[in-house]
């Protein structure tokens, strides 16, 4: 089966609607903030250990690094390990959009009865694609009937009644659930022993830190004053916005933006292709700083033609307002910007 791709992970051609150029006294290249504010707009691909729950673990990020705030993206269960995307102080208003991006894990599940190999490749097709689920009993979201896209489900080992697969998957889908399912059908039953999520995202293994680790890099930090080992094992809020398609602003639009204005056409200088209506986007300046979060009113094509107009309804705004100057008039509504 050839390997699939996320969202994030297809390469997107960019229209240019206006050449630009950014005022290097304003704004900077994320990767070069001071490290406060490196901090406070970072996001830390940590690996969770098993045992504590996420909120525990989301805690114990933010006691390391003494921050006032942070907030994980997509809950794991106390027993279940790996990438959970912890975003400290400002990025934290990122976290519901990482919520809906695709998630992929690894699990072994076990079989109750005997099932021959022919019939287990059948049934692990079968749940692949569109599913229906049911969220189980001790979830924290209202129980009902919903559909889920399953869009990769690998078996990758088997021993006797032990299957080690892979499931790459549509956020808000239940492994545990898919295990039971699959049982269900299969008329032996089978549980979910063990579980690691490999992505969230466009976070992954590689990415991935140790809250030893996170420790370790604070206390070189604060004896010898070195940023290194943060920088290395803390992430820009940037990295977190990948799935999303992109539009980058004009430095004159971005005040206005960061004063809660929607994008009007004038202030676009490229975009992403792709972008459909009503779909969730990232605004960036041309520093490649994320600027904020809003919700396409009209297509990539339709944007790219456009003169005049708001193209899309701001929802988030994540910069703040005092990075880029003003631009308009005081007589001048900031709508119109």
């Amino acid at each position: 089966m050839p390997k699939l791709i996320m969202k994030f992970e297809i390469l997107r051609e960019i229209l240019v609607k206006s050449r630009e150029e950014t005022d290097p006294r304003y704004g900077c290249d994320p990767e070069k903030r001071e490290l406060k504010e490196y901090l406070g707009n970072g996001i830390v691909n940590l690996d969770k250990p098993p045992g504590p729950t996420s909120h525990q673990v989301t805690s114990w990020v933010k006691k390391i690094l003494n921050l006032k705030k942070a907030g994980h993206s997509g809950t794991l269960d106390p027993k279940v390990t790996g990438v959970l995307p912890v975003a400290l102080e400002n990025a934290t208003k990122i976290v519901q959009a990482l919520l809906l991006s695709e998630k992929e894990y690894i699990c072994l599940m076990s079989l109750h009865g005997n099932v021959s190999d022919d019939k287990l490749r059948k049934i692990f097709n079968y749940f692949q694609g569109e599913i229906f689920q049911t969220p189980p009993l001790r979830s924290s979201v209202k129980r009902g009937l919903r559909k889920r896209r399953v869009y990769q489900l690998k078996i990758l080992e088997r021993e006797n009644r032990e299957v080690l697969f892979n499931v790459r998957c549509e956020s808000g889908t239940y492994i545990r659930k898919l295990c039971h399912d699959m049982g269900l059908v299969l008329g032996v039953g089978a549980h979910m022993r063990e579980l690691r999520r490999t992505k969230a995202g466009p976070f992954d293994e590689n990415s991935i830190v140790k809250l030893h680790d996170l420790k370790d890099a604070y206390e070189f930090y604060l004896e010898d004053n070195d940023e290194s080992y943060l920088r290395r094992y803390i992430l820009p809020v940037e990295k977190a916005v990948q799935h999303l398609k992109k539009i980058w602003i004009k430095d004159s639009a971005i005040a206005a933006v960061c004063h809660g204005a929607n994008l009007n056409a004038p202030g676009v200088s490229k975009l992403e292709k792709g972008i459909q209506k009503n779909e969730l986007i990232s605004l960036f300046s041309l520093k490649n700083e994320l600027v904020a979060l809003g919700r396409s009113i009209k297509t990539s094509e339709e944007i790219y033609e456009m003169k005049t107009g708001t193209v899309v309804d701001l929802e988030r705004v994540i910069m703040s307002p005092d990075v880029y100057p003003k631009k308009w008039h005081k007589a001048e509504k900031i709508e119109n910007i």
